[in-house]
């Protein structure tokens, strides 16, 4: 059956998928407009014939957008494996390998504010989709808006025809975790008698820790654990701001250490014993050093140009090569494939691991940085001292600024100029990351002090990102009101 749905403004693709404010530009026919232009893409590449998987997080509406994707897909004459339950980015980014999909399109706007939803396409390899795909898929979309062409199937008719099948993606991934960590890790990790809190930000990650690790005498107390929408008082994103409530509970219950996931539970959050944040920098870090260290694994590690420069000299300690990319894992995902790399990070707290999906796993994170605490025996504290004794101390923050949108190029010119110096320190080197959807992918400054500092625009959020590591928290926040001035606000 053939019908119409309006378009209304441009739909346009960030850092991971698209992202719009509910019932300004993230509308029903939006979505049906998005999916038609997959539909496209993948007849002209000839894939699709293997079905595609979609799966939906917990916001507002999800489920619905979720069905409205899938009458657009089997309107097209693809077979769709649709989640039959809310699940979590990287739950649904395996299950197109459990069941041997061509991809997945996933109802989810991540971490942003609760106003927003989006719609990420991942690939068979259950990356997410690459820039050139992006490219293909959005160049459908200005004849699509004119034309309002779109082949829809009810959800009804499709499960009649077969078209359906539903699927409940928690089985196989959890038997995909207890290869990834082992038996042994596992059982390890459950008699550890650890106290650990959870803060699941009202998102699809909600359980999966509690569940994992059930059976022993190690304690999983669970906050915000519930679905809703409004995830009140916050963004769910696990970052100092948001978890405020955590970093109260760990040293108020005893527990070892608190563990955040975002909305669709690709990011992880990790909250020190004493209720400090561990800052996605040193958790990046951490992890790898960890997989290097504890596990004895070797392999490329894939880095985003605004993470740890620690990476670096952990792969000059144990002699494994460093790839930089973009920010993003449509960059980052497509690396790890390309080297069979060790694991991949990003400074958002996205991290992926060979053996597992090319994506961000805020699940598997968890577990694996709970391993390494059960493995050396070490308070979250006690791991980053050990952890600087082998790189050297390192700081991090980041600050994001508003910015009125007819300053966007007075911005790019003003953090863009050539200068020798920031402040009373050389730059040793100032790169420029062009290109894409963002007319400033990013401008980092290299300083003779092993500092340096990142500008860039959002990928997913009108808002400017000012980034800095340093030896030192003092010389962070320096160089951070350094970046505020480039940019004139």
């Amino acid at each position: 059956m053939t019908t119409t749905a309006a378009a209304t403004l441009p739909i346009k693709f960030g850092t991971d998928g698209w992202r719009a404010l509910i019932g300004e530009d993230y509308t029903f026919e939006n979505v049906r407009l998005c999916t038609q232009a997959l539909c496209m893409h993948l007849k002209a590449v000839g894939l699709g014939q293997q079905g595609i998987v979609v799966g939906y997080d917990t916001r507002f509406r999800s489920e619905d957008f979720a069905v409205a994707t899938t009458e657009v897909l089997t309107g097209n004459g693809l077979k769709v494996y649709l989640c039959d339950r809310a699940a979590p980015t990287p739950v649904v980014s395996y299950t197109i390998q459990s069941v041997q999909a061509d991809g997945a399109v996933i109802i989810t706007s991540s971490h942003n504010p609760a106003a927003y939803n989006g719609f990420k396409i991942k690939t068979a390899d259950s990356s997410s989709a690459p820039q050139e795909m992006v490219d293909a898929v959005e160049a459908y979309l200005p004849e699509l808006a004119r034309t309002r062409h779109v082949e829809q199937r009810s959800l009804h008719a499709a499960k009649a025809l077969g078209q359906v099948e539903m699927v409940n993606p928690i089985p196989a991934y959890d038997a995909r975790v207890r290869d990834l960590l082992g038996e042994q890790r596992l059982e390890n990790l459950r008699s550890a008698g650890l106290i650990i809190k959870v803060d699941s930000m009202y998102g699809a990650g909600a359980g999966y820790f509690r569940r994992l690790l059930k059976g022993g005498v190690t304690s999983v107390g669970e906050l915000n654990g519930y679905r809703n929408p409004a995830f009140p008082g916050i963004a769910p994103e696990p970052i100092t701001r948001n978890l405020a409530k955590l970093m109260r509970s760990v040293p108020q219950q005893g527990a070892a250490v608190g563990l955040a996931t975002d909305g669709d539970a690709d990011r992880l959050g990790v909250v020190d014993e004493n209720g400090d944040f561990v800052t996605q920098l040193q958790v990046h870090a951490l992890l790898a050093w960890y997989l290097l260290e504890v596990r004895q694994l070797r392999g490329p590690l894939i880095k985003s140009i605004t993470t740890s420069s620690m990476i670096y000299r952990l792969g000059e300690r144990y002699d494994v090569p460093v790839i930089e990319t973009n920010v993003g894992f449509k960059y980052i995902g497509p690396a790890m494939i390309e080297h069979d790399a060790l694991m991949g990070g990003e400074e958002s707290g996205g991290y992926g691991f060979r053996g597992h999906i090319p994506e961000r796993d805020g699940i598997v994170a968890g577990l694996y940085f709970l391993d390494l605490m059960v493995a050396t025996g070490k308070t979250p504290t006690e791991l980053l001292a050990a952890l600087y004794d082998v790189v050297g101390p390192h700081y991090y923050d980041r600050r994001d600024l508003q910015f009125p949108a007819d300053r966007r190029e007075a911005i790019i010119a003003g953090v863009a100029k050539d200068r020798a110096t920031l402040g009373r320190t050389n730059v040793t080197n100032m790169e420029r990351f062009g290109g894409g959807a963002t007319p400033l992918n990013g401008v980092r400054f290299t300083l003779a002090d092993n500092s340096w500092l990142l500008v860039r625009f959002s990928g997913t959020e009108p808002v400017l990102r000012v980034y800095s590591e340093a030896p030192s928290p003092d010389r962070v926040q320096e160089l951070l009101d350094s970046g505020v001035a480039l940019a004139g606000l």
